[in-house]
């Protein structure tokens, strides 16, 4: 009987905590702010605060406009893409992706030293560098650069090989 009881109390509190509403978590953000904006938003404040950190005149703006929208589609279509498809891509499709990221990288870089002035060009590829390095940190907190520093010749890495310096 003593059993019985028991069983009965411990099913009744069991069922009554898992009927009660869940409350959402409140989170710390609400994911990337950038996406709260249409695409020309993000374009006018992508071109806003290049202009403040490289000190664009009117001319290199209206240049630098026409990079940002047409750099902003093509993301926007490759997301697209990507959301498209469900499988995953071969080593072919992934070499072929990185190698046009590349081209185009290098057609951004052709772009951008003839509407910048050399010192111009060198402060976007400092800015460029740091923003990479945050992303990496904020993405990719097991690949900061100072794991990979701190660790001594001949530990082993996660994927068990020997790291040499």
């Amino acid at each position: 009987m003593k059993n019985l009881i028991t069983a009965a109390l411990i099913t009744i509190i069991s069922v009554s905590s898992y009927a009660q509403e869940k409350q959402p978590r409140p989170t710390k953000h609400d994911g990337n702010p950038m996406e709260k904006f249409t695409p020309e938003q993000r374009n006018q404040l992508m071109l806003k605060k290049m202009t403040l950190e490289l000190d664009l005149n009117d001319s290199q703006q209206k240049e630098m406009g026409k990079i940002i929208a047409e750099q902003s589609a093509k993301r926007e279509a490759h997301l697209k893409d990507r959301k498209a498809k469900t499988e995953k891509p071969t080593s072919d499709e992934i070499f072929q992706m990185k190698s046009k990221m590349l081209d185009e990288q290098i057609a951004m870089n052709a772009k951008m030293k003839k509407v910048l002035s050399p010192d111009q060009f060198k402060k976007w590829g400092e800015m460029k560098k740091h923003h990479r390095e945050d992303f990496r940190k904020k993405h990719r907190p097991e690949m900061r650069q100072h794991d990979r520093h701190t660790m001594k010749k001949g530990m082993k890495h996660k994927d068990s090989t020997a790291i040499k310096k």
